[in-house]
């Protein structure tokens, strides 16, 4: 008989990234999510850019998404933005919110690290791509897993 697949986060914590997702997405049209495995095997940011196009993310108007990846079992995450945001963005617009989820995850903080990079994610945006009146929310904001 198979077990159920443990989750990473509890559903209250699970909640408070959503929360996080909604309130990111509030200051800007870019569209957030965020995917969690095991295992990435061996580069992270070339498993993050599988799961980017598996989720659908390269479809949004704006080529304005960001996933959040993590791979629980390895230790390691990837923040990816879509073209847009690389077209738009400065060299290192990642770093700063690489370093704060950095810092809260050595610490064992995974929720707040991952809640706070969303957050940063959300006011950073802003900056290229504003929310609208007339945005839609073109992407799920469930966590995702395999």
């Amino acid at each position: 008989m198979d077990r159920p697949k443990e989750r990473f986060f509890d559903p209250e914590s699970e909640e408070r990234i959503l929360s996080a997702i909604r309130q990111a997405e509030q200051n800007t049209s870019g569209e957030i999510r965020v995917h969690l495995e095991r295992s990435s095997g061996k580069d992270p940011y070339k498993r993050a850019q599988k799961i980017f196009s598996h989720l659908g993310m390269h479809r949004t108007a704006e080529r304005n998404g960001v996933l959040f990846y993590l791979a629980t079992e390895d230790h390691k995450f990837t923040i990816l933005g879509d073209r847009g945001i690389d077209q738009a963005v400065p060299d290192g617009f990642w770093n700063e919110i690489r370093d704060e989820m950095q810092r809260h995850f050595r610490l064992g903080e995974f929720e707040q690290g991952l809640s706070r990079g969303i957050l940063m994610a959300g006011e950073q945006l802003a900056q290229f791509f504003p929310h609208s009146a007339d945005d839609i929310n073109e992407l799920d904001d469930e966590i995702s897993e395999s």
